[in-house]
């Protein structure tokens, strides 16, 4: 019987803060209705703490055994999430702790709610930490690299079970509020644990909450209470700003409106921000330029592979107005010299990435200038990671990209290990179905070394990748850092 688990969790429970002392009973028994138990037998001898993982890892296999659920990932996540909610205190509770943190300073206010939800094992840190992730110097700054292992892969009953259940429309999105508590079902993850912060930005309601995949530092999501699709408008630079404002340690970003440029997710109007120094926020301003009517705003091309104007005042209204003037004329502005369309046969392509954030006393908005044109070289997008670059990266390169961390897919792991011993063996990486798309860039990097041993393959081959990634960036930027590129930038900043 699994009653050392049970004790386990409860204890747990007590030790993050989750329940107190006069909880402990009434967790137990909504545990034990959770595993289909009618009894309970106390431990005689308490056992040493044991890890979280561990102790649901317990209780899944008895759950499994017991024939309470499949054994299959899918089904263990969404388990052992409602095994966590017999722990988890009601969203008022949550936001009443919230708001008594916030009356003593903004930054204990995330610390707290960062911290419960990494202990409520909605952010499951046991697998974040087993993402891969690191630096490449590069010249734009030091490039973040991470390859994302924290989301599970289905199994293949899963992924059938999905296909074959009821499609639903609730909720509509994986943003919408009514995430908040839901068991989840083979398509859809259990939110049973997850809790969110109200904020109100624009006088409209809209959800604070952290990302259960944290790609860095208290990675959070604001999104807005309604179901509504993304759209870039002065409205967004209010928005971004009210939020820095009540979050002045925190950046705000959102992804562009438009596909190809924009995020996974353009149905539902949502920003992403956290507490983390992106290589694009240090980077410093490569020419200092002055538009007009806004002489008393500091503006600059930065020194960034994507095209990026970076705009600071003390005062965010005179940002926000003259963001709106930007993001406004680079939708109707055509460069035909550079390839800048604004439209084709009626379908627009220039749309902005914007980034707001608080320097001491000074506001910023960074606004990358994207473009989704098309060709037939070009077919995923002419400012979009081209085919040779594939091999590492293929998706689009929304906010989190812009700013200078590669989300690279979970293959890379066991491509870039199993790669490391072709190399080493001097084996023919053509040879490989798996690597033979990686053949080219090898023989492309591997004369610029004279040494590679089992000691620094992975430090090379983790490099190279990064430089892949740097390249992903220059190829996603409308003007190139050239002297070229650079004079056709200045005519847009021009015709501002």
């Amino acid at each position: 019987m699994p009653y050392k688990y049970i004790q386990q969790l409860v204890s747990y429970g007590c030790r993050s803060g989750l329940l107190t002392k006069q909880d402990e009973i009434y967790a137990t028994n909504l545990i034990l209705d959770v595993l289909k138990l009618e009894e309970y037998e106390e431990p005689e001898i308490p056992a040493e703490e044991m890890e979280l993982e561990d102790i649901l890892k317990g209780l899944l296999d008895y759950a499994c055994e017991a024939g309470v659920i499949e054994d299959s990932i899918v089904y263990r996540d969404l388990f052992d999430t409602r095994l966590m909610n017999c722990l988890i205190p009601r969203p008022s509770e949550v936001i009443a702790a919230f708001q008594v943190h916030y009356e003593n300073s903004p930054e204990e206010a995330t610390d707290y709610f960062y911290n419960f939800s990494q202990n409520t094992d909605y952010i499951r840190r046991y697998r974040i930490k087993k993402d891969i992730k690191w630096k490449t110097p590069s010249p734009y700054g030091d490039i973040d690299i991470t390859i994302n292992l924290s989301k599970p892969e289905k199994d293949p009953k899963a992924i059938a079970a999905a296909k074959l259940a009821k499609q639903s429309g609730y909720p509509k999105c994986l943003l919408c509020r009514e995430n908040e508590g839901y068991a989840g079902r083979a398509n859809h993850p259990a939110r049973e644990n997850h809790r969110i912060i109200p904020i109100t930005i624009n006088d409209s309601a809209w959800g604070f909450q952290y990302s259960p995949y944290v790609y860095y530092n208290e990675h959070c999501i604001v999104f807005n209470g309604q179901h509504v699709p993304m759209k870039i408008e002065k409205a967004t630079f209010i928005k971004l700003f009210d939020f820095v404002k009540l979050f002045p340690h925190y950046f705000l970003g959102s992804n562009a409106d438009l596909p190809i440029v924009g995020g996974s997710i353009l149905s539902h109007d949502h920003f992403q921000g956290g507490h983390y120094q992106f290589a694009m926020a240090s980077a410093p301003i490569e020419k200092a330029v002055t538009i007009q009517g806004y002489e008393d705003v500091e503006a600059g091309i930065v020194k960034w592979p994507l095209s990026v104007l970076r705009i600071r005042s003390k005062d965010e209204k005179r940002l926000i107005e003259l963001g709106e003037h930007i993001q406004q004329t680079w939708r109707g502005y055509t460069d035909e010299a550079a390839f800048i369309f604004a439209e084709t046969e009626g379908e627009p392509h220039n749309t902005v990435t914007p980034i707001a954030r608080k320097v001491e006393d000074t506001f910023e908005l960074d606004l990358a200038l994207r473009n989704n044109i098309t060709t037939g070289e070009h077919p995923l997008g002419v400012y979009h990671p081209h085919a040779k670059l594939h091999h590492i990266k293929k998706e689009n390169i929304g906010l989190i990209e812009v700013m200078g961390l590669a989300v690279l897919p979970s293959r890379l792991k066991d491509e870039m290990q199993l790669l490391s011993e072709y190399i080493l063996e001097g084996k023919d990486i053509r040879s490989n179905e798996v690597l033979e798309k990686h053949a080219d860039w090898v023989e492309e990097f591997l004369p610029n070394y004279k040494d590679i041993n089992s000691q620094n393959v992975m430090d090379i081959i983790q490099d190279e990748v990064g430089k892949v990634f740097v390249q992903v960036l220059e190829d996603a930027g409308v003007y190139k850092c050239t002297e070229e590129g650079r004079a056709a930038f200045m005519r847009f900043v021009d015709a501002l």
